[in-house]
């Protein structure tokens, strides 16, 4: 049998070593000796001896907390031995290497899976009280791979002391957890009853770091909760 789609460009390598790789652009192998975590539904494939345990609000004693944020993440735990490939609604897929003493700040809708060796924590978003972005994000910090997904292709912008950047809350990817946080309110009382420009508030960041957005701000599917996944 004959066709491009053979080529090796979609066909699945042989594992390496263990850890997270990128399959291609819209999805994430993560080859399993012992145990990692991913969203739950984001599973499309695997090989080998795996089991998937879902996890409640208690999580993995005090490494793994459930995220009860405005967006949701409910996390499962993948363990044993062999490889699984995630994905989730064909968004753009991206790894992050965290270092000691790194730490970022995500929306927990974007998040796919994670190294065990990261921590991870559910915090409030200082000065943002309840925006459409949510009232609270996931800080990972520690050390490994973060699988990151996005809706296009995002922007990442610099932030500087003397350059705050402002963003829309539902455009908003996650940020560097250095920078302070606060509501910026761009539309004046006048223009808001008049009907107003659609851009009424945005998220401020200040400091040194970076933010990442994604081109648009519509709110994608509400995470699947089905079956092994």
């Amino acid at each position: 049998m004959k066709s491009d789609l053979f080529s090796t460009d979609h066909m699945a390598q042989p594992a390496t070593a263990p850890g997270m790789t990128l399959q291609n652009i819209k999805s994430i192998k993560y080859v399993v000796d012992g145990e990692m975590y991913a969203r739950q539904g984001a599973m499309v494939a695997y090989r080998g001896s795996l089991q998937f345990e879902r996890k409640g609000q208690g999580g993995l004693g005090g490494l793994l907390k459930r995220a009860v944020t405005g967006e949701g993440l409910p996390l499962m735990a993948v363990k044993g031995q062999g490889e699984v490939w995630f994905a989730k609604e064909a968004a753009n897929c991206f790894i992050v290497d965290i270092d000691q003493g790194d730490a970022l700040t995500i929306n927990g809708r974007h998040v796919l899976c994670f190294d065990p060796t990261l921590s991870y924590e559910i915090t409030t978003v200082k000065g943002a009280g309840m925006t459409g972005g949510g009232l609270f994000n996931s800080v990972f910090s520690g050390y490994g791979k973060l699988g990151v997904i996005c809706e296009g292709t995002p922007i990442v912008i610099p932030v500087t002391a003397q350059a705050p950047v402002y963003v829309d809350t539902d455009a908003v990817v996650g940020w560097s957890s250095q920078l302070d946080t606060s509501l910026h309110r761009s539309q004046s009382v006048g223009s808001a009853i008049r009907g107003g420009s659609g851009e009424a508030v945005q998220l401020m960041l200040q400091g040194e770091g970076f933010v990442i957005v994604r081109p648009t701000e519509g709110m994608p599917p509400c995470p699947a909760a089905h079956g092994g996944s």
